[in-house]
């Protein structure tokens, strides 16, 4: 086990597309296993692997990390079938570390994805796994929350991150 470094934004490998993998390749439960302790270490509950520079459409996700209910679940090739309603959550993100905005997502979603045998799962879910779902694929295509915001208030991220980096390089 080996944590990863996390991509940050305005890194433009968080813009690549991530390609769909066999799940059952030997090296994917490796992948799976890094990924999961660097989320947990980061404490985040789902985590890209395009976040961690591999272009494969793999996510993990607890939404309870450490908690009663905490539960690993990777998600191999995920892709959102449907989805009804809207939800305002504020989320944070990884590659985002210290900024934090509401984000206009489904309320519900249904979601299919393989796991670490080829089994494939199908679910219909709401509440913060289908927001995290929805969260972690934007990633697999090369998309971050911030970009959902308006243009005023993505241009006022972009000057307070720049700034707040500025700060932290100085």
């Amino acid at each position: 086990m080996a944590l990863m470094p996390i991509l940050t934004y305005p890194d433009s490998r968080l813009r690549e597309k991530a390609e769909p993998v066999d799940p059952t390749r030997e090296d994917l439960e490796t992948l799976v296993t890094d990924m999961a302790e660097t989320m947990y270490h980061a404490v985040g509950v789902g985590l890209a692997a395009t976040q961690v520079g591999v272009t494969k459409r793999v996510v993990v996700i607890d939404c309870d990390p450490g908690g009663e209910e905490s539960r690993l679940i990777p998600l191999i090739n995920p892709e959102i079938l449907s989805g009804e309603g809207d939800s305002f959550e504020e989320e944070g993100c990884l590659s985002v570390p210290g900024y934090a905005a509401k984000v206009k997502r489904f309320t519900r979603v249904r979601a299919r994805w393989q796991d670490l045998q080829g089994v494939a799962h199908e679910v219909e879910t709401d509440g913060l796994f289908a927001i995290a779902i929805q969260h972690e694929i934007d990633h697999l295509d090369g998309k971050l929350f911030v970009d959902y915001l308006s243009p005023l208030k993505r241009e006022l991220f972009r000057k307070r991150y720049k700034k707040m980096h500025a700060q932290e390089t100085e």
